[in-house]
């Protein structure tokens, strides 16, 4: 496989599963059920409602749009949900989608990475579908995070500076 195109799947592999969900399960973990769906104001949505958009993105976008798989997004109920499922499902499915989502993309090569497909109604490459799941998931992790400390008054301690330099901290 090209080198370039090998490094890009590698970073979004990462992405994905090495640097948000770890930052994702640490914000749950601080989480009640409760404030997992709080809501600032109606047009504001919780982190209930964030998980279940992010799921249904890379889905949508990865695992079927890309992988193949049928696509039975219903978006509109990802922000419509009010409280129905708790931390530990919203969790467990998010990393089942990502586990899939990971599965496709390591199975992606060069020339696939140029191909076009049809997603959301958009005509993009298969290089844009990735690269748009990744960016969508940094903003979402971001909004996750800022609900966290705001809900918990706390800091997530993400990172270990002990050394002097961050290393990650996704030990608990």
């Amino acid at each position: 496989m090209n080198e370039v195109a090998q490094a890009f799947i590698a970073e979004a592999r990462s992405h994905l599963l090495a640097d948000y969900l770890p930052k994702i399960e640490r914000c749950l973990e601080r989480l009640s059920d409760e404030q997992v769906w709080w809501r600032a104001n109606e047009r504001s949505n919780s982190v209930g409602n964030l998980l279940l958009h992010l799921e249904g993105n890379a889905r949508q976008w990865i695992v079927s749009g890309v992988g193949g798989s049928p696509d039975r997004r219903e978006r509109d109920q990802e922000f419509d949900e009010r409280g129905r499922l708790s931390r530990e499902r919203l969790l467990s499915t998010l990393r089942a989608t990502l586990e899939e989502a990971d599965g496709v993309l390591v199975r992606l090569d060069a020339p696939t990475l140029l191909e076009r497909r049809s997603i959301q109604g958009l005509d993009v490459t298969v290089l844009a579908a990735v690269f748009h799941v990744v960016e969508h998931f940094s903003t979402h992790t971001g909004q996750i995070i800022l609900l966290t400390k705001m809900l918990t008054d706390s800091d997530l301690a993400f990172y270990d500076f002990s050394e002097g330099l961050p290393r990650p901290n996704w030990g608990g």
